[in-house]
Formats: structure tokens, C-alpha cells, sequence
């Protein structure tokens, strides 16, 4: 339901440790919330206690997240905003076939699968992990080279509403990148056979290589060409190599750097061709309903990719700009939200599993609130100080001023879905607890149709300038619409979720969320700063000083309102203090 344009977390390999109660493995995805799982037996875990492996993700995945923003930086430094745009193109194609292919369906099938037959087979599933990889290289590599030999047709559907020029160039990058697809779903494979034999670390930290390599990929383009931006028709031979060659290079690495660790498990690779024996028929009555629900996710990610190809460049904000901001709401929905559903959703699946359904509706009650109530200051943040994120984060080398102004107005729309999609998520993972994929599919078709119609309808009826914020306007609306159908269906199944405890909590927020963006919006207006040009210093003051104010602010409204779940971190951090 998410409306972002890419990467899955299963191409970057992440998933979750299983916890001694969990029956579930989640893998965050940017695009795809994780699917059910089951958790395997004790004896699958590693030596490591869960804490451990839990503080081990948390490191990864906060360095994965740095490295990957700088990454996204360099890019936008190197390339500007219109060969930044075909760039994200080009880069946007492998990993939508990706997901089409294996993205979702991994979780939700394979990783069970694989779970199920290291339990019950007596060779603890080595035999049909082996059967499973060679499957799918040989898959993979079949649908990588179709899709190579595709690409003119790929880059028609994508590019169309564009020039020959921008078009040329999204085909030539996708020639190099479109190989992408084989190494992603690689790693995503090897991730899953390690997850399930309790090693969770190399699949948290191999992404950092990919990030690595891609980010002095665009660092060694800046040395040799220079940050400044062109347009799609400059770029030479040389260019396109270096940019397209080393984006392919960094997936490579990746899956490369995941091979030890089979090793490590004690996996040896062997191939077998016996697929009679993994049980096809099984795997793809299990994984329809994911099919069906990543496929309608991608059918609205087509629609913004069409829609924002025909306007960015320029001054427009266009599909770099787009993924950019979607970044900003994700690193923010990552570290928060995520974490507190990954704490709930071991038990809210136990308690599913036990029949404890009012246990269920209190997590989920409780997590409700929590995930409000803690992304309400960021949202205000984003969007009060979007002008200044914008500067501050995004405007280096060939991204221009321009550029940052045009994403400010994106980031301060965007703001609006940030509690909204967390909101969402949280509720399609209270029916992964059920367990239940069906509902969250079906679910998904009515609110994926609503938000392509609020996208195109806001596409025509603005001007171009407002197409990247009529894009994530829409994707907000649809996350409002997901929240509440799904707590709608979810009432039958689990009862009363306690709406009045969330409303009232909500409205607290509000009225805290408000106080704080007047106080912020006075601060940001008495202190020095163009808006429509803000040098780097006076965006940064900005940024900081009314970051502090509008935490301060909300944080004492929260203590005023009684805001519980403001309170009981303020009290807890006190108590550790005192200490």
C-alpha cells in the first residue's frame, strides 16, 4: 500500500530475528510491508540471544540507512535534477520486475517454506534449500536476460509521454542496470536461507557494501566530470558507463558479499534439478494472494512513474525528487514505527495463535497510539521546516536551488501520510498476526484504485509544478483509506480495538502537533532567510532552532495534555537519570 518507488528490504536483505514466542519474521520493506512468516524452532536461532541479534540489526540497519542517504545525495549531486530523473528510471525498472517476480512473495511464502522443511525433513531442509536456489538462479537469470532483451519495449511503457533523448538514455542505462534483477533476487535468497539458520547479521550489513560502491561510484563521477547539471542528451558514452556499470557493480557485491556466510551456517551449495520435489503447486497456492497484492502495489507505482516522467527535469519535481522525500518519511517510519511493530508483532502473533484476541486488540490499541503520538512532532517538523530540510539535506553540486524549493513543497505535503501509512501498516501486520494474507490483498485493490484516481485526477487538474505533491496528496488519502477499512474488517475478527482510548489520544496529539507547528512556523519567520532563496547557514540555523522549539513545544503540550505515551518515555528517562 505504500505508494514509494523502490528498493524492497528483501533486495537489501533485512529481516528480523525471531524472538523465543514469535511466529513471525518480518523483512521492512521501502515499498512492500513484510508478509507472514512463521518463526523457526529454538534450535534454528543462533548462539546469540535475540537481544543480541536484535542490537546487531539495529546497528546495521542505522549504518545502512546513513550510507544509503549519502549514497542518494551523491547521486543527486552528480546528476541534477533532469538526468536524475532518467536515472531513476532506469534504476526503477529491474527492481519493479524484481518485486513482480520474488519481492513480496518471498516473505509470505518462501521464508515459511524453508522454516517448515528444516523442522520436519531429515536433512533439516539442505536437500530442498539446494533445489530452491537452483530454481530460481536459473529463473533469474532467464528473467534477467528477457528483460535485458526487452528493455526497448520496458523503456517505451515507462518513458512514454517523453522525447526520443530522454528515452534513449533511459535504454542504454537499463541495458546495463536491468542485470540488477538477477543479483537482487540473489541476495534476497541467500538472505532468506541464512535468516532461517539464525544468522541475521551479513544480510543487515551487506547492503552497506552496495551503498559503498554505488556512493564512490557517483563520488568518482563528480572527480572526473564535475557536479553540474546536464541534460539527458550530455551524457556520453563515458558517463553512461560509469553511472550504469557501477549501480550494477554495487548489487553484485552485495549478493558476493552474502556467499561466505552460507559457508558459515554450514550451507553448501550443490546443485539439483529435481523441482518435482519443492512442491510447485504448493508454493504457488500459497504465494497467490502476495502475487495479487504486489501486483496491484505495482500497478499504482506505474501510474506515478508515467505520470512524473512526463514533468520532471527542470524546475518540475520529478521522479528523483519524488523517491527523495519518500526516503525522508521512510528513514522516519523505519526507525520508529518500524521498531515498535517489530517489538508487538511476536505478540500479537502468539496471542492470535492462543486464541487471546483481546491481548491482540490491546497491542494493536497500544501501538496505535504509540506510533501517533511519536511521528506526530516529526510530521510537523517536515512540514514546517520542509524549506529548510530541503537546503540543508538535498542541496549539493548539480541539485540546485530550485531543485530544494521544489522539494520542499513535495516534503511539506508529503508530511500529511506520514502517521497515516505507519497507522496502516500497523494494521496489516495485525492480520499477518492472524495469520491472514488474503484480507490485506483485497483491501489493497479498492485503496490502490482510489489513490491512482486521486493521483491522475490531481495530475490534470494542477499544473506541473504540483505533480510530485499530488502524488504523495494522493498516497496520503489511500493510507487514511487503508487504516480505516482496516480496522473495520479487523473489528470482526478480533473485537473491539478500543477506538475511543485511540480517538481521544489522537485528538491530544492534534492539539499538541498544532501548538507546536504555530510556535515553529513564528521561530522559522523572526529568524534570517529568504524562503525562496536560503543560503545554506540561514537554512541550517533554521533547521536546527526550530527542530529544538518544535520538540520542545510539543513535548511540553504532551506533558499539559497527558499525552501516556509521551510521558511514560519522559518518566522513564527520568527514572534513568536518577539512577
Amino acid at each position: 500500500m505504500s505508494g514509494g518507488l523502490y528498493r524492497s528490504a528483501n533486495a537489501h536483505g533485512g529481516a528480523q530475528p525471531p524472538d523465543d514466542e514469535a511466529t513471525f519474521i518480518s523483512a521492512e520493506p521501502l515499498n512492500q510491508p513484510a508478509v507472514e512468516a512463521t518463526a523457526p524452532p529454538q534450535e534454528v536461532v543462533a548462539e546469540t540471544s535475540a537481544a543480541a541479534n536484535s542490537a546487531v540489526m539495529a546497528i546495521g540497519s542505522l549504518v545502512s540507512r546513513g550510507t544509503g542517504f549519502i549514497r542518494n545525495l551523491l547521486i543527486g549531486a552528480a546528476l541534477g535534477n533532469a538526468v536524475g530523473d532518467v536515472y531513476t528510471t532506469a534504476q526503477f525498472l529491474p527492481n519493479q520486475v524484481y518485486e513482480f517476480l520474488l519481492g513480496g512473495v518471498l516473505t509470505s511464502v518462501l521464508i515459511p517454506v524453508l522454516v517448515r522443511r528444516r523442522k520436519i525433513d531429515p536433512d533439516r531442509g539442505e536437500a530442498y534449500a539446494q533445489r530452491l536456489l537452483s530454481l530460481a538462479v536459473l529463473a533469474l537469470a532467464a528473467a534477467a536476460l528477457i528483460a535485458v532483451l526487452l528493455a526497448p519495449v520496458i523503456t517505451a511503457i515507462y518513458a512514454a509521454g517523453k522525447d526520443d533523448t530522454y528515452k534513449g538514455l533511459v535504454n542504454d542505462l537499463s541495458y546495463l542496470m536491468l542485470p540488477m534483477l538477477f543479483f537482487t533476487g540473489l541476495s534476497a535468497l541467500i538472505a532468506a536461507v541464512l535468516n532461517t539458520r539464525g544468522h541475521f547479521a551479513a544480510p543487515m550489513w551487506a547492503p552497506i557494501l552496495n551503498n559503498l560502491v554505488v556512493a564512490g561510484t557517483f563520488g568518482l563521477y563528480i572527480v572526473v566530470y564535475g557536479a553540474r547539471a546536464l541534460r539527458p542528451e550530455q551524457m556520453d558514452a563515458g558517463r553512461i558507463l560509469l553511472v550504469g556499470g557501477g549501480t550494477l557493480l554495487g548489487v553484485a557485491v552485495q549478493a558476493a558479499g552474502l556467499l561466505p556466510s552460507l559457508r558459515k551456517v554450514g550451507f553448501r551449495w550443490k546443485w539439483r534439478f529435481d523441482f518435482r520435489a519443492l512442491g510447485l503447486r504448493e508454493l504457488a497456492r500459497l504465494g497467490g494472494w502476495m502475487f495479487c497484492y504486489v501486483g496491484v502495489n505495482q500497478l499504482g507505482l506505474f501510474v506515478v512513474v508515467n505520470l512524473l516522467t512526463r514533468v520532471g527535469g527542470g524546475k518540475n519535481a520529478g521522479l528523483l525528487i519524488y523517491n527523495y522525500v519518500f526516503l525522508l518519511l521512510m528513514m522516519a517510519h523505519g526507525i520508529i514505527a518500524v521498531s515498535i511493530i517489530t517489538a508487538l508483532m511476536p505478540r500479537m502473533s502468539a496471542a492470535a495463535a492462543e486464541g487471546r484476541f483481546g491481548d491482540v486488540t490491546a497491542d494493536l490499541s497500544r501501538g496505535t497510539r504509540m506510533v501517533t503520538a511519536v511521528l506526530a512532532p516529526i510530521a510537523v517538523c517536515y512540514a514546517v521546516l520542509a524549506g529548510p530540510i530541503s537546503v540543508v539535506v538535498f542541496r549539493y553540486g548539480a541539485f540546485t536551488g530550485d531543485n530544494a524549493v521544489a522539494t520542499s513543497t513535495v516534503l511539506l505535503v508529503a508530511a500529511l501520510g506520514l502517521v497515516p501509512f505507519a497507522i496502516s501498516q500497523l494494521f496489516t501486520f495485525a492480520f499477518y498476526a492472524l495469520p491472514d494474507t488474503r484480507t490485506p490483498a483485497l483491501i489493497n485493490i479498492p485503496v490502490v484504485a482510489l489513490r491512482v484516481l486521486l493521483q491522475v485526477g490531481l495530475f490534470l487538474a494542477f499544473s506541473a509544478t504540483f505533480a510530485a505533491a499530488g502524488m504523495m496528496l494522493g498516497n496520503a488519502v489511500s493510507y487514511v483509506a487503508a487504516a480505516i477499512l482496516s480496522a473495520v474488517l479487523l473489528r470482526p475478527r478480533v473485537g473491539r480495538i478500543g477506538l475511543g482510548g485511540i480517538m481521544r489520544t489522537m485528538g491530544r496529539v492534534v492539539v499538541a502537533a498544532l501548538g507546536a507547528a504555530l510556535v515553529g512556523l513564528l521561530v522559522v519567520k523572526l529568524l534570517p532567510g529568504d524562503p525562496a532563496h536560503l543560503s545554506w547557514l540561514a537554512a541550517a540555523v533554521q533547521l536546527v532552532l526550530g527542530g529544538a522549539v518544535i520538540g520542545a513545544t510539543y513535548l511540553g503540550l504532551a506533558m499539559v495534555l497527558r499525552i501516556g505515551e509521551i510521558t511514560e518515555v519522559v518518566a522513564m528517562v527520568r527514572r534513568r537519570l536518577g539512577r
